[in-house]
């Protein structure tokens, strides 16, 4: 059984494409990865404000959405004084 819905991951680049960053994840769900894949070019066009050299759209399960964010180190937390 495949995911549930795919969503669009904007990546911030160096260079030539490499050393990428998640920069956003779209809100938008799509039931396919060709849904997906076909939205990508609008995608991106719409989010190019981040401060990178390249930016690159892809698309993501379900799953593989969550496990990224599973992976982020906790923000630390800071005392106010």
């Amino acid at each position: 059984m495949g995911p549930g819905y795919f969503v669009i991951a904007i990546m911030g680049c160096a260079d030539g494409g490499t050393a990428c960053t998640p920069v956003a994840t779209l809100q938008t769900r799509y039931e396919s990865e060709s849904q997906c894949s076909a939205a990508t070019p609008a995608a991106l066009e719409a989010n190019n404000n981040f401060d990178f050299p390249t930016l690159v759209a892809r698309c993501r399960s379900a799953k593989a959405t969550a496990a990224a964010e599973a992976e982020k180190p906790p923000r630390a937390k800071t005392r106010r004084s």
